[in-house]
This record gives structure tokens, sequence and C-alpha cells, in this order.
């Protein structure tokens, strides 16, 4: 007997109505908000404020080594935030989400986040140039414009992100609330132990918050374009299944069993012979599309199938007439 859990597990007939969301004053503000705070950030840490000896101030504490049974553990938790595992993951649940309600904005709604993602923080990153703790040289300096790629944390702005994605393509407002908390657990829970690790500045990982949160902010944008890449690969999609259902109706083979009918006594080539068969015979041609003879040939006329009298062979004139019995031929040896 089928229960409710596994009937979930099914495609559903049709696709189903889902709101997609807008650009509303609420998410206007916090969006200001996001940047505003964002702006701060990166401003304290050019100009070497305290946020930048607070910096350090963690660093030389060495939470690794003050809490070091928790390394153990911390290191396999921090992969929720690196882009390959956490990439896949997502995009297989959203691949299942997308065959099941038969549309493909889940996964162009991921991959369109992983863009905003990839332009924001990637570009930040190469511009300020800032060295992770590991490889500061002078200690009180920002460590910016020397060559570096953590502020702000990749891995931070990236658990935002992809596990902040479930909740804002959630169904239900329950689901939205639940996924919600798990995700800012999760993200929060990762950037931290960068800092635990060594791996970032806590400015680094307070910036990483924000971006991640700004790409979030920022999808309604994107959702005109979004429905505009789902119609056109779609429709795509729908031509190609048509040119292929053509192409089988088309070149439809003989079914077994069927006899396959034989051509007519007087056919003498194969436009002929689709000629004079009728439309619809399994295994040919329709007669809409028979072959033309070749212009270079002159089609054949057509004889009986009866023998020609008389031989075919030339006549020779020099040599004499056989009579109706041969010369005996002379006998010797006696």
């Amino acid at each position: 007997m089928r229960t409710d859990i596994f009937a979930r597990l099914d495609r559903e007939p049709e696709p189903p109505k889902i709101e997609i969301p807008r650009m509303s004053r609420h998410r206007v503000a916090l969006f200001g908000g996001t940047l505003a705070f964002y702006l701060v950030i990166v401003h304290l840490v050019l100009i070497s404020s305290w946020l930048v000896a607070l910096d350090w101030k963690v660093m030389l504490f060495r939470p690794y080594q003050q809490w070091p049974s928790l390394h153990a553990f911390l290191d396999y938790y921090v992969v929720l935030g690196q882009r390959g595992p956490t990439a896949v993951m997502i995009a297989s649940w959203l691949g299942w989400r997308s065959w099941r309600q038969h549309t493909l904005r889940p996964l162009l709604t991921l991959g369109a986040a992983l863009l905003l993602l990839n332009a924001s923080v990637g570009g930040v990153k190469h511009v300020l140039g800032r060295l992770g703790p590991h490889y500061a040289t002078q200690i009180g300096s920002a460590e910016l414009f020397a060559g570096g790629d953590i502020f702000p944390s990749g891995h931070t702005a990236n658990a935002v992100v992809t596990w902040g994605i479930l909740a804002y393509l959630a169904t239900t407002p329950r689901a939205r609330r639940y996924l919600s908390a798990i995700s800012a657990t999760v993200s929060l829970g990762v950037g931290l132990t960068t800092v635990y690790i060594g791996t970032h500045w806590l400015s680094d990982v307070l910036l990483g918050w924000a971006a991640g949160l700004l790409v979030l902010l920022a999808l309604p944008w994107t959702e005109p374009l979004i429905t505009r890449a789902e119609q056109l690969i779609l429709s795509a999609r729908d031509r190609w299944r048509e040119r292929g259902r053509r192409r089988a109706a088309v070149l439809v083979p003989v079914a077994a069993g069927t006899p396959r009918p034989l051509l007519p006594l007087g056919a003498a080539s194969a436009g002929e012979a689709a000629a004079s068969l009728p439309d619809g015979v399994p295994g040919l041609m329709p007669a809409r599309v028979r072959a033309a003879p070749h212009p270079a040939h002159p089609a054949r006329t057509e004889r009986s199938p009866g023998t020609p009298a008389g031989s075919r062979r030339p006549s020779h004139t020099d040599r004499p007439p056989r009579s109706g019995s041969a010369p005996a031929r002379p006998m010797t040896g006696g």
C-alpha cells in the first residue's frame, strides 16, 4: 500500500502555480540596509580602524589552539561552505524539483545566484587583494592590495547563497521559515569556523555574510530573465521533439510479421514502383516523397518479359556457314 511519503515522490500531473517573489518595499529596505552595512565594513578596513585591530586580536588569540578538540569536527563542517560540494548537493535537489514540477525555474535561479555571487564577491576579492591571517606580514596592518583574495570570505558568502536559495524557492510560508532558520545557522557556523581555523579575518566573515545576503535579496530582479530563459529552453526542446517525430513518421520501419509488398511486374525503376503503390503502405515512403528520375538518364521503356526471337550474336561474313552434318575427321594410325 502506498503512503503519502512515496506519493510525493511522483511527478505532478501539471506544473503547480508557484508565486514568484517580487521586489517589495520590505525587500528593498533590507537590500539598502545590507548594502550600507557592506560599504561600512569595507570603509573600516580601508582606513585600518578598530575593526582591523579586532581582526588581529582574534587572530593572535588562535582559537584553534584554545579549543583543539573541535578542530577535527570543524574541518568537515567547513565543507558546507565550499562551492563544489554544496553546488552539487543543492543542484541535485533542485534538479529533482524541476523534474517533478515540470519547470526549470529552480535550476535557473540557482545558476543566476551563482553568477551574481561570482561577479560581486570575486570582483571585490581581486580588487582589494587582502592577505589572509596565515600570510600576514605586519601586525596591525589591513594587508590590502597585496595579491590576496580572501576579502570578503567566499566560504561564508557561498554558504549564505547556496543554502539560502532553498528558502527563496520554498513554496509555503512554513517551509520558508524553517529553511531560512536552517540556512542562517549553517552560514553563521561556516563563517565562524573559518575564523576558528585561521583562514579568514573576522571582517572577512562579516563582509561575506553581507555579500551573500545581497545576492539573495537581489534575485527578484532576475526573475524576468529567468522566465525568458525558461521559455526559450522549453520551446527549443519542443521543436527538437517535433523534428524527431516528423523524422520517425517518414522513416517508419516495417513491423515484425507484416508482409512486405511486392513490386509491380512492369515497374523498372524505384520511382515507378513507389508511384504504383498506394499511400500509407508500412515501410515505404508515401507517394508525395517519390524520387523523380534523374534528368541525365532518360526513362527506360517497358518491354515484355518474354525472350526475344533470334540470336544476339553478331554475324561473321568471313566464316563459311556450317552445314547440317560436320565433315568426318581423317583417321590416323591405321
